[in-house]
């Protein structure tokens, strides 16, 4: 079985998930794993190692030939994936890199390194077979992403750059809004060629692609007067990107309810304040996953951010139960209004003080009235 990995920070599960439908492959993601034979939820975005030899098993089993897997920085670091024993990969991806994880990696410096470590690791497994170059694709459309193709481009790998300015797929009938999406599309395809997919056929599928797993992804209720969407952005650039696509189809306001993850690089919430602050018309700053944090101490710290852009926090309101701050904007939001509520996507629980609550939500907007 081929096994393709894709890393970086924001674009992964969709970039794993659009690869998977083009090689029609098995996958692992954060959302869910897919073996052919079965899906579900393992709760890491890369399982633990002996989870994954029972994974790959059950793949191989159902008669996948290839396999898609996002790989996460905290994986490589702890070689989670058991590279060149459990798994040798046939290729990769790079879709970006921006502050996240820095709880665990310190400094944007030893993340870009452990990013760069998979592609040598990637890299490596090609020197065992005969010599031959494995693909690897860069997205140049990201923070980070020019630095990484240069020192991508030292090693020994077939090294295939893509960028929404020069696109080499048709991307004119992608339903899948958004730069950033276009750019995990040409990610996908460019790796799925290299793997062996006809051009044509690539071109053929990319319009019956569809926004799945909370990723841009609207959410229909007749009760409410905007257009309101779900998505997982909860870094910084994932915001600035999401609020930047959802911007392109507002007529009116656009809406961001947001919070930002306790126990989870504290570094990053007054950056992600300022970024909704920049891109949204108005804001409603609530709860993620407090987790072991007070909710209010993880919002005063998204606020002070928001300060930086709007000192008097005009059009900023502050609900820490996070089905009232949802409840409030779609009560407010008025006709062409976008209602873009972020950070939680495809999860279906909310923890609290180390307990978590069954939360969705899709299904919040879908049943308020």
């Amino acid at each position: 079985m081929l096994i393709y990995g894709i890393t970086g920070t924001n674009g992964k599960t969709t970039v794993t998930w659009v690869l998977a439908e083009f090689l029609k492959a098995a996958y692992i993601t954060t959302v869910e794993v897919n073996t052919l034979k079965r899906r579900f939820y393992t709760g890491y975005t890369t399982p633990p190692l002996a989870m994954l030899k029972s994974i790959y098993a059950e793949m191989e089993e159902a008669g996948a030939k290839s396999c898609v897997m996002e790989v996460s920085s905290h994986a490589i670091h702890q070689n989670r994936v058991g590279f060149g024993t459990v798994t040798e990969f046939a290729g990769g991806a790079f879709t970006n890199i921006s502050e996240d994880h820095l709880d665990y990696h310190k400094t944007m410096e030893e993340y870009f390194r452990v990013k760069l470590d998979f592609a040598r690791r990637v890299a490596e497994a090609g020197a065992t077979r005969a010599g031959k170059r494995l693909p690897y694709v860069i997205c140049l459309d990201g923070e980070g992403s020019q630095r990484m193709f240069d020192e991508v481009s030292k090693l020994p790998l077939d090294v295939l750059p893509v960028t929404v300015k020069t696109p080499k797929f048709d991307l004119s009938n992608l339903r899948l809004a958004g730069d950033f999406n276009r750019s995990n599309v040409l990610v996908a395809a460019e790796l799925a060629e290299a793997a062996g997919v006809a051009h044509d056929e690539i071109e053929r599928m990319i319009p019956m692609l569809r926004p799945r797993w909370g990723r841009l992804e609207k959410i229909d209720n007749p009760a409410v007067r905007a257009d309101v969407y779900v998505d997982f952005a909860h870094t910084p650039d994932g915001l600035e990107k999401v609020l930047g696509a959802a911007r392109g189809f507002s007529r009116g306001k656009l809406w961001a309810v947001f919070g930002a993850g306790g126990d989870r690089d504290p570094m990053k919430r007054p950056l992600m304040g300022r970024a909704c602050a920049k891109f949204a018309d108005a804001l409603v700053v609530t709860s993620d996953n407090p987790r072991s944090e007070k909710p209010e101490a993880i919002i005063a710290a998204i606020v002070e951010g928001v300060k930086s852009v709007r000192p008097g926090l005009e059009n900023v309101t502050v609900r820490p139960d996070r089905r009232e701050a949802i409840a409030y904007a779609l009560a407010n939001a008025g006709e062409g209004d976008v209602v873009l509520v972020c950070g939680k996507g495809h999860e279906t629980t909310q923890e609290i003080a180390g307990v978590k609550h069954p939360f969705d939500d899709r299904e919040v907007v879908s049943e308020w009235h």
